[in-house]
């Protein structure tokens, strides 16, 4: 009987000398939030992109985004793109990117600095809901975390137009999550691991969404609604009261290391 030969064991980590370590820790970490996205359902193909801001010594803004082509299992944090606010290449090779990840992604690093990380996807209950008239109802305990903080913005066609930008800004405002009409969903966070957060439960609000429209809602009173979404905000919904981080994200490394750890390399 033919077995298949065990995968050879990958170095937890490696850093090529002309990338800092600050920078190396971002892309390892974006790096497994392109893993993690695959493993939860949430990709399209080859298409869709998470984004962080890279550290700069000079005071520009950069940001690191996926190549175009490669699936999302086989990013990894050496393989991300470093590029400028105009979407140029800057990290010494030609590797191509999509442009509908810049028009979307490069704007809201430039406007929001309080944002360091974006996902979008375009997942099938994220989409559903982006199509229905009274977009996401949050219904349940981890749905009202968005209770009136959720912000959306009208399609215009596929996003290559970067006058579709300003409108895109104006749309979001102070929100950090988004329905994108017709399209899709759009999560932002202080750092990479609070954007998955966002997308995840996200996610998961639409896709309840859907299973409890073959029947009859029930919704708590709308003071137990804005209760609970108090407290998702205050931080005492299971990020120990730290705003700038989450407790779920060590797991979710250590499930991609036992997984496939190359998303390291």
């Amino acid at each position: 009987m033919n077995v298949a030969t065990p995968p050879a064991p990958v170095e937890a980590s490696y850093r090529p000398d002309h990338i800092s370590e600050e920078e190396w820790d971002i892309r390892v970490q974006l790096a497994a939030c392109y893993r993690l996205m695959d493993h939860f359902g949430m990709t399209d193909l080859i298409y869709n992109h998470i984004t962080a801001r890279a550290p700069s010594a000079d005071g520009e803004h950069h940001f690191l985004i996926n190549p175009f082509g490669p699936h999302y299992t086989e990013i990894t944090a050496s393989s991300l793109v470093k590029v400028d606010l105009e979407g140029r290449n800057i990290d010494g090779t030609d590797t191509p990117i999509n442009p509908a990840g810049y028009v979307i992604h490069a704007c809201i690093h430039r406007a929001r600095p309080d944002l360091e990380a974006v996902i979008h996807t375009h997942t099938r209950a994220g989409i559903a809901v982006s199509c229905m008239e009274e977009g996401l109802i949050p219904m349940e305990q981890n749905g009202f975390q968005f209770l009136n903080r959720i912000a959306y913005h009208d399609y215009q066609g596929i996003a290559l137009d970067e006058a579709e930008q300003a409108s895109l800004l104006d749309d979001m405002g102070d929100c950090d999550v988004m329905v994108l009409r017709n399209h899709g969903l759009l999560a932002c966070g202080a750092n990479i691991s609070q954007a998955f957060r966002k997308i995840y439960y996200l996610e998961m609000a639409c896709k309840i969404q859907l299973d409890v429209m073959a029947g009859t809602l029930r919704q708590p009173t709308p003071a137990v609604q804005q209760h609970t979404a108090d407290q998702w905000q205050s931080g005492a919904a299971g990020n120990g009261g730290r705003e700038d981080n989450t407790l779920e994200w060590p797991a979710m490394l250590r499930l991609m290391d036992r997984k496939d750890p190359s998303y390291r390399t």
